[in-house]
C-alpha cells in the first residue's frame, strides 16, 4: 500500500541545539536514521565511524550539540520534527578531504551540506528544499558565502531513499544551488554563492539561535 501524503503545510525550521536532542532522537529513531549513523560518517575515520555504529556515535552527537556547537537544522510540519540538514564549514567534515571524487574545488572557504533526512510520510512533499534553503541562510548568518552539496543522481528513474542521503540534484536546484564539477557520473559538486544577508535574516527563537518559517 502506498504511503499517504501529508497535506501541504507550512515548515519551520530550528538549529539543533540542546532543548531539541529529543526532537532529533524522535526523527532519527532507534536504528539513527540509517544503520546507526547518526549523522557522523563524515566527522569520523570510517574505521572509528564503523566500530561505533549504534550508541556510540549517538552519544558522539549528543556530546556536539551539549558542547553549544550547532551541527544542522530540524525541520518542523504541525509541531512534529520532519526532516534534518546537516550543515557545517567544510573543515568540520575530515572525511570529505579523504574523497577523490569529493576533493576541494579551490581554496575558497565553503560550507558543506552532509546530510539530508526526511521522515518517511513527509518525502518528496518539498521539505528537503525547504532545509536547503534554510541551510544557506544559517550559512549566511555566520559569515558564509559558499555553502556546497554533494547530491546523487540516480542511474535510474528512481532510487531507494536510503542512497540518497546526501540529497538529489533537482532539489539543489530548486533551492538554488548550480553544479560546479563532477568528478563522476553520479556524483556532481553544487555550490550556492552569495553575499551575507542576500537570503534574508531568520528571527531569533526563544529556544536556538535560528528560527524561521517558509511553504512547502
Amino acid at each position: 500500500m502506498a504511503l499517504k501524503r501529508p497535506k501541504v503545510q507550512s515548515l519551520t525550521f530550528q538549529t539543533l541545539v540542546p532543548d531539541r536532542w529529543a526532537d532529533f532522537e524522535r526523527l532519527f529513531g532507534e536504528r539513527g536514521a540509517c544503520g546507526g549513523c547518526w549523522c557522523m560518517l563524515w566527522r569520523l575515520k570510517r574505521s572509528e565511524f564503523q566500530r561505533g555504529k549504534g550508541p556510540w556515535n549517538k552519544a558522539r552527537m549528543r556530546r556536539l550539540v551539549v558542547s553549544g556547537k550547532v551541527p544542522g537544522i530540524l525541520a518542523y510540519a504541525g509541531g512534529a520534527p520532519v526532516g534534518w540538514c546537516a550543515i557545517a564549514p567544510r573543515d568540520d567534515y575530515p572525511a570529505l578531504e579523504r574523497s577523490r571524487v569529493l576533493k576541494r574545488l579551490d581554496d575558497r572557504p565553503v560550507w558543506s551540506v552532509a546530510c539530508l533526512f526526511v521522515e518517511k510520510r513527509h518525502r518528496r512533499t518539498g521539505v528537503s528544499v525547504g532545509l536547503l534553503r534554510a541551510a544557506v541562510e544559517f550559512a549566511g548568518q555566520r559569515g558564509g558565502t559558499i555553502v556546497e552539496g554533494y547530491p546523487v543522481e540516480p542511474k535510474k528513474e528512481t532510487m531507494p531513499d536510503v542512497f540518497a542521503w546526501t540529497g538529489l540534484p533537482s532539489g539543489f536546484k530548486k533551492a538554488g544551488f548550480i553544479e560546479c564539477a563532477r568528478r563522476s557520473p553520479t556524483r556532481p559538486i553544487m555550490r550556492c554563492e552569495f553575499r551575507p544577508g542576500d537570503r534574508g535574516a531568520g528571527t531569533r527563537g526563544t529556544d536556538g539561535p535560528y528560527a524561521t518559517s517558509r511553504r512547502r
